[in-house]
């Protein structure tokens, strides 16, 4: 007797290596997913500017990206004893607009380098509905009062046309993996959550009926469909418990990363671990030789950047000299 509905991943044929650069925006979720890559020593770089909702943020932070300018004093805004912008996150806001001006001008830089490397980007949308500010959306509201802001839900037209821009655009010559966060926004109530799910996953559809470099991943409807029952949320009822995020994150491994990329997981997991061990006896002979031998497993993986594990190696042989 079968109690669930598995779903059938379909192919994808640009996958994920360690040859390739991966550049993860928007919710949350692509947050999580650029966690296990790079805790998999994949070269992934995610939300340089913070977490990014709606598409049409997105496609903001892409464009600026594309063409970095510097943010000057004139585009922030204050509220008590901070600095803060509504293109950024609040861990960028600062005591002072230096203080914030360098935080921010520091991660849009990165944010350009990251999208001028990258070969592959993770697109996760996590609602259609929009804060807009003088008629332009914003990424973060930043606590600020409600009348501040314009709220509407876009259309699926609107979210195609806007992804479409940024695939003929900015993300050209890139493969683009696309989902829809499985986190659930409960501030729009129940019913502006299915709402918005559905426009997204519409527009996500018809994406990649145009679009031959977009492929989407059915991470919304793994925990939707799959899943299917409580257990597999946080105790917010919100996000995806940690089983469900590692159920995913498996399903996406299998998927989209390249055998050779998933051959080498246990082998990269291991010299990680490795890494992270501390000796009950950092000078004893057993640790140097434990040192060598981490060494020796790293020299045998040159595709993998475990530059920070090597070098404590060393450093850990050279103390002990």
């Amino acid at each position: 007797m079968k109690f669930r509905t598995e779903i059938t991943l379909g192919e994808y044929p640009a996958k994920i290596g360690y040859e390739n650069r991966v550049l993860a925006l928007g919710s949350c979720f692509a947050d999580e997913m650029a966690r296990r890559l790079a805790a998999a020593k994949l070269p992934v770089e995610a939300n340089p500017t913070g977490v990014l909702f709606n598409p049409l943020s997105i496609a903001l932070a892409v464009e600026q990206f594309a063409a970095p300018q510097p943010v000057h004093r004139g585009e922030l805004h204050r509220d008590d004893d901070r600095w803060f912008h509504y293109d950024f996150h609040g861990d960028f806001a600062a005591p002072t607009a230096d203080e914030a001006l360098g935080r921010m001008n520091a991660a849009r830089q990165r944010g350009a380098e990251a999208l001028r490397r990258a070969d592959r980007v993770l697109l996760t949308l996590g609602t259609a509905w929009v804060y807009q500010r003088e008629g332009r959306a914003v990424a973060n509201c930043h606590r600020q009062p409600a009348r501040e802001f314009v709220r509407r839900r876009m259309g699926v037209g609107e979210v195609v046309e806007t992804l479409e821009r940024l695939v003929a655009g900015p993300l050209a010559g890139r493969e683009i993996i696309l989902t829809v966060s499985p986190v659930r926004h409960l501030g729009d109530g129940l019913e502006g959550n299915a709402a918005s799910k559905a426009t997204l996953r519409l527009a996500a559809e018809e994406l990649t009926a145009r679009c031959a470099s977009v492929r989407y991943f059915p991470a919304y409807e793994i925990l939707l469909d799959d899943l299917r029952d409580y257990r597999f949320y946080a105790d917010d009822m919100v996000h995806p418990a940690p089983r469900a995020v590692e159920y995913i994150w498996e399903r996406f491994a299998g998927a989209l990363l390249t055998d050779r990329a998933r051959a080498l997981l246990p082998e990269v997991e291991a010299i990680a671990a490795a890494a992270a061990h501390r000796p009950r006896d950092a000078r004893s002979e057993a640790h140097r030789a434990f040192c060598r031998r981490q060494i020796e497993r790293i020299a045998a993986l040159p595709e993998v950047d475990f530059s920070t594990e090597a070098a404590y190696f060393r450093q850990c042989l050279e103390i002990n000299s």
